[in-house]
């Protein structure tokens, strides 16, 4: 008979994939349907990521786990809420835009970098939305939203009043970390530490009134102008006579108290450290506990002030390196010695940070620590394990969330200032969104004292004020608040953020709204470069998801993520494995090409006129189908995609299709249907993982007999019944069919040239073999097939040793 293939002899992914990702936003496929009170809802709070221009292969991996959830969900029965925004405010613009215009904010008129901020803003996101859209993702790009935004201001700013109104927000004058290249403080979540190798310096302090000597070891000499306290270990024999008394500052001369406290370490250095105002967050506990002085040396752009004496002026490294000439000449050095230690940077420019007091604004976020620990524990979190990095987070929290910013392109405070009395003129709700540094003050005198000198506040707020609402806001909080959308079903991103973007909205769904705003935390883990460091561009290992998108397409890109490694687990990028999902696709797509001229037309056949190898690939498919569906609920991708490759390549394509294939020739109708059945329901789960093949193949080829707008759309399959007894029977063909095809090789009789006889050794499995005679034939094209009881004879089968093969040319 001669056949007429429905789909290209070649896969073009380029073709496919535009086509289909076009057609499902035209159509509105995957909209969020908010008057659908009939199906349950299904809620992702998106990542919003920063408009950086690039999307590499880490936030793919990132979107493509979300879309895998997306995308099952959707099959399952629910109405999922799949959105998207965009996190623009914050360090990482500024520091952009000031790189690509090549001047810094402070050179600039503010209302012109400002502007700039969003036209480039609005420049890359578009570059990155349109990666995400060729990854084919099921967003419902309706949904999508800016933090730039004055809508999205305006509750951001909101979150801020009501959270002031219950005293969970307050300014006042702390330490507070400080990035001097920024020029902003910045939170204890933005500080990232490396470890470096450092020189650890001795040098001599004088003891007042015994003429002894004190060495003490620091890496940090030049804050000796800010020196206010030598503390010992108290059950350290060496300085407990020297308790109480004080010891002289090197250069400066200053008299400071020796002090005892437990938390000195006796092995470090010498056993007696400097405290100063401020080197670390110990010298702040100990200035509150001990009520020492402060003096500050370090100016806010990481310069030796007035204090430094004879250091005033200098950068901080080159201070450090004048004191250290200084005590050398004063034979106070007493030797350097070099040690690892960990340094804390800036998360945006890598600057060390320093300690600084500043009036600032802040959370009250470790008087919630309990409760915010209370509600991580209800969380789901995936991997559970992922939990006790959000708790080693919070029990190491010292101090308050600091959420003002010196900076420009950022949510501004919505608080003004009476300048004769100092009262906080909070901005009222229905008077939001505003910024104080460019609108009039909504107050025509201040309600305490009546004054009309009314100042505004010029710091805005840290961008994860924005970011940490996201959950409310897709629940359309604060004016359409729909309680079936909150809190979001899933929150997911990566374990790099739990100590942010997690522990952050956790917090503020404390503050606002007394719970969490997810219920479940799905955690990836990060994309190494190929050569197993973490992907950076100075490192020379960078892959951009365009690059992959080009050569393999969206789909192998996809299924790779998902069979790369288990959830939660650092993958190491490989262009091999993204070649491998490719060659699996194109499998798929032979297969389905093959299946084509058979499957057009079908109709049911009644399950007791099924074959045994119809039997068997059933129960197979079946036992696909609960794998891929109990994987898929436990968001295990790698099970559940490494279940599907296996039996779609080697057990449908390899087995079932070769041993159907003479039925198929001649139109056998329960080959026809059992193929239809078990390929289209291999594409439903497929397209999870590879939405874009498995439309092209549905839409071409099964569409007819579906009835589905989309596939991707398609009720999730159910396992088909089968009978187990031909299904066991069914193993044996399998298994003989695969030896004969074998032997046939072996003997280079090609595998459609026809062989006179195969003769089936066994005397366990006699009754089997002959009610298999005919598939053993038609497979193997053999003119007669023979099953003899008795000695097996010839090939054994690997799977069933009692029975042999002999194959006559």
């Amino acid at each position: 008979m001669t056949v007429e293939f429905r789909l290209p002899k070649e896969y073009n992914f380029k073709a496919v994939e535009g086509k289909w990702q076009r057609f499902w936003e035209e159509k509105g496929i995957y909209r969020f349907d908010r008057k659908d009170r009939s199906r349950p809802v299904y809620v992702i709070d998106t990542p919003p990521p920063y408009p950086s221009g690039d999307l590499h292969v880490g936030n793919a991996l990132n979107f493509s786990y979300i879309d895998f959830v997306a995308r099952y969900k959707r099959m399952r029965g629910y109405n999922v809420l799949f959105p998207q925004g965009w996190d623009c405010h914050g360090l990482p613009t500024e520091v952009r835009v000031e790189k690509a215009v090549g001047k810094r904010k402070s050179e600039m008129d503010p209302n012109e970098f400002l502007r700039l901020c969003r036209e480039y803003t609005l420049k890359w996101i578009e570059s990155m939305k349109a990666a995400l859209k060729g990854l084919g993702l099921s967003i419902d790009w309706s949904t999508e939203y800016k933090t730039m935004d004055p809508d999205y201001w305006r509750r951001t700013q909101l979150s801020f009043v009501l959270m002031y109104n219950k005293g969970l927000i307050y300014r006042g004058e702390h330490p507070v970390i400080w990035c001097p290249r920024c020029e902003t403080a910045i939170a204890e979540a933005e500080v990232e530490y490396e470890e470096r190798d450092r020189p650890l310096y001795y040098f001599k302090f004088g003891v007042e009134g015994t003429g002894e000597e004190l060495v003490v070891a620091s890496t940090r000499p030049e804050l000796l102008a800010s020196c206010v306290a030598v503390a010992v270990n108290p059950s350290d024999e060496r300085y407990k006579h020297l308790v109480g008394k004080n010891a002289v500052v090197p250069i400066y001369g200053r008299k400071v108290p020796i002090i005892a406290d437990e938390a000195v370490d006796k092995d470090f250095g010498t056993g007696a450290v400097m405290v100063c105002t401020y080197g670390d967050k110990t010298d702040v506990k100990w200035q509150k506990k001990y009520n020492l002085p402060v003096i500050i040396s370090i100016t806010e752009q990481g310069t030796m002030n007035d204090n430094a004496g004879p250091l005033k002026g200098l950068k901080v490294e080159d201070a450090r390196k004048k004191i250290v000439e200084m005590l050398k000449e004063n034979g106070l050095l007493v030797k350097v010695e070099s040690i690892r230690s960990t340094v804390g940077t800036c998360w945006r420019c890598h600057t060390p940070v320093e300690i600084i007091p500043k009036k600032q604004w802040f959370v009250r976020s470790t008087a919630l620590n309990e409760k915010v620990l209370e509600e991580g524990r209800k969380v789901n979190w995936v991997p559970s394990y992922m939990y006790k990095r959000l708790e080693n987070w919070v029990l190491s929290l010292d101090w308050d969330w600091v959420i003002s910013r010196q900076r420009l392109f950022a949510t501004p405070i919505p608080v003004y200032y009476c300048k004769d009395c100092g009262a906080e003129l909070v901005v009222p709700p229905e008077k939001l969104p505003i910024d104080p540094r460019f609108d009039p003050p909504p107050f025509e005198k201040c309600p305490k004292c009546g004054s009309k000198n009314i100042v505004p506040e010029r710091d805005v707020m840290d961008t994860w004020m924005d970011s940490s609402i996201t959950a409310a806001v897709h629940a359309g909080w604060p004016d359409n608040f729909d309680e079936r959308l909150f809190p979001a079903d899933l929150q997911p991103n990566g374990y790099d953020i739990i100590r942010t973007w997690d522990y952050y909205l956790i917090l503020r769904g404390v503050a606002l709204f007394g719970r969490s705003q997810f219920k479940t935390a799905l955690i990836n883990g990060m994309v190494r470069g190929t050569d197993g460091r973490m992907m950076h561009k100075s490192y020379g290992n960078y892959v951009a998801v365009q690059e992959v998108l080009e050569k393999y397409g969206a789909d192998s890109f996809r299924l790779w993520v998902a069979l790369a490694a288990a959830t939660g687990q650092d993958v190491r990028f490989s262009w091999d494995g993204v070649d491998y999902a490719h060659r699996f696709l194109v499998k798929v797509w032979n297969l389905a090409r093959l299946a084509s001229p058979f499957i057009e037309d079908v109709r049911e056949v009644p399950l007791g006129n099924l074959s045994h190898a119809d039997h068997w690939i059933l129960r197979e498919l079946a036992s696909t189908v609960t794998r891929v569906t109990q994987a898929l609920e436990n968001y295990n991708f790698q099970e559940a995609s490494q279940a599907l490759v296996d039996f779609t390549w080697h057990k449908l394509a390899d087995h079932y299709v070769e041993a159907v294939k003479h039925r198929l020739s001649r139109s056998d109708e329960a080959a026809k249907y059992t193929l239809y059945v078990v390929l289209i329901k291999t594409l439903q789960m497929l397209s999870v993982f590879a939405p874009h093949i498995s439309e092209e193949i549905y839409v071409d080829v099964l569409k007819k007999a579906g009835g589905w707008e989309s596939i991707t759309v398609s009720p999730w399959p159910e396992p088909p019944a089968y009978d187990e007894e031909k299904a066991r029977v069914g193993d044996i063909l399998i298994a003989v069919l695969a030896e004969g095809r074998r032997a046939k090789h072996d003997a280079r009789i090609p595998l459609n040239k026809e062989v006179s006889a195969v003769y089936l050794y066994s005397e366990k499995y006699s009754e089997e073999l002959k009610a298999v005679v005919d598939d053993v034939a038609g497979t193997l094209r053999a003119k007669k097939v023979e099953v003899v009881r008795g000695e097996p004879a010839g090939r054994k089968v690997p799977e069933y040793p009692e029975i042999s093969i002999q194959i006559s040319p």
